[in-house]
């Protein structure tokens, strides 16, 4: 590994001009996504949708901005019930470049089933792991980051890229940030992971200028990853390369692998011996957790009505808000503020931004209630 030093780097990252050599995006894509329903359900999750209007899906948006770094080289891992769909978005990915999870078992398993799929067509692999879901901008600065962390994860080092913090959030996790990494430009050493903090400490990390949000981004090298794992978590190690070497026996060993998400399994203990490093992202980033955080990334002043879908079915008199609207019914809005209304062929709802994040809640009480057609 490349010694650490208080010295400022004077080297630059590589530009990425083509496909990086060896690089592999992965991609999970799983979740329900049950702050934005009913737009999302388990059927249907955010990253089939278009939610940003810009005519492509998150999952579609995600891998366009990945090709030019990986060329064809990109693995998606989703569920089983949701690969017809993938399939439909992501026509030019190759069968065997998709992976389905029988059941949902957390990060970990299916980052480390691609790692092993990865190792054994190529040892020295580096891949990176991105969510389907998340909205990124500013394209040339995600591509040098990704650049600088891909050298950095070939010095054996597990690297993240740590988004620049806006606001003291309480809805991610934080890394801490240590000494620069000599011989790279903008890399240093993580000193810890921090889980998310309540309001007064998410205020105290951004004074320090220390910290910076965990967007779950992470670039290693397959081998080391696994290895990583199988220090802290030998049987899921070990279960990921059984799987890749015959991926017959998946029915079989799914359902052992350990539920666990990649941070706590490998990033926190390899923070904690100095193997993780952290590239910051000065990229514009945002895991559009409920519709209060999709209304904030659109056009349109605050005190407007954003619209997501048919523009002409929305009539919007002395009010303000977000309006997603599927069904192509006539949606009107007078003298409301800060409002939100969602409304699909089987369903409406309608809120505040400011309770944006309780919808969850209504999910949970759909599925105690029996009502899974609507979940």
């Amino acid at each position: 590994m490349t010694e650490e030093t208080g010295a400022t780097p004077d080297a630059q990252p590589q530009t990425a001009t083509g496909p990086i050599p060896g690089f592999w995006a992965v991609v999970p894509a799983g979740g329900a996504g049950t702050r934005l329903w009913p737009v999302s359900r388990a059927g249907s999750p955010k990253f089939l949708h278009d939610l940003t209007g810009s005519g492509r899906t998150l999952l579609q948006a995600t891998v366009d901005r990945l090709r030019p770094l990986a060329g064809e080289r990109v693995v998606v891992v989703t569920g089983a019930a949701h690969t017809a769909a993938v399939s439909a978005q992501l026509p030019d990915l190759a069968p065997d470049q998709l992976l389905a999870e029988p059941s949902p078992r957390d990060s970990m398993a299916a980052i480390a089933w691609a790692a092993a799929v990865l190792e054994a067509r190529d040892p020295e692999a580096v891949l990176g792991s991105f969510a389907a879901d998340h909205v990124i901008t500013r394209d040339d600065a995600f591509a040098g980051a990704v650049a600088e962390a891909v050298d950095v994860a070939r010095e054996g080092y597990v690297v993240t890229i740590g988004i620049d913090p806006t606001y003291p959030a309480t809805g991610f996790g934080y890394i801490q940030t240590g000494r620069p990494l000599r011989g790279f430009s903008t890399a240093r050493r993580v000193r810890q992971f921090v889980e998310k903090p309540d309001a007064e400490r998410a205020a105290r990390y951004l004074a320090t200028g220390e910290f910076r949000w965990n967007a779950g981004m992470f670039v290693v090298r397959a081998g080391t990853l696994l290895d990583l794992l199988g220090r802290w978590h030998p049987e899921l190690a070990a279960g990921a390369r059984a799987l890749a070497a015959d991926p017959a026996r998946l029915d079989e060993l799914w359902p052992d692998l350990e539920k666990i998400a990649i941070d706590h399994a490998v990033a926190e203990p390899a923070a904690d011996e100095g193997l993780v490093a952290v590239v910051p992202g000065t990229f514009g980033w945002d895991d559009i957790g409920d519709f209060g955080s999709l209304s904030a990334i659109l056009p349109g002043a605050h005190d407007e009505t954003t619209v997501v879908g048919d523009q002409r079915q929305v009539q919007s008199v002395d009010s303000s808000g977000i309006v997603v609207s599927e069904s192509g019914r006539m949606v009107a809005l007078v003298g409301v503020h800060d409002i939100v209304v969602v409304e699909t062929d089987d369903a409406l709802l309608v809120t505040t931004r400011a309770r944006a994040q309780d919808v969850k809640r209504v999910v949970e009480s759909l599925k105690a209630a029996g009502r899974d057609e609507l979940v």
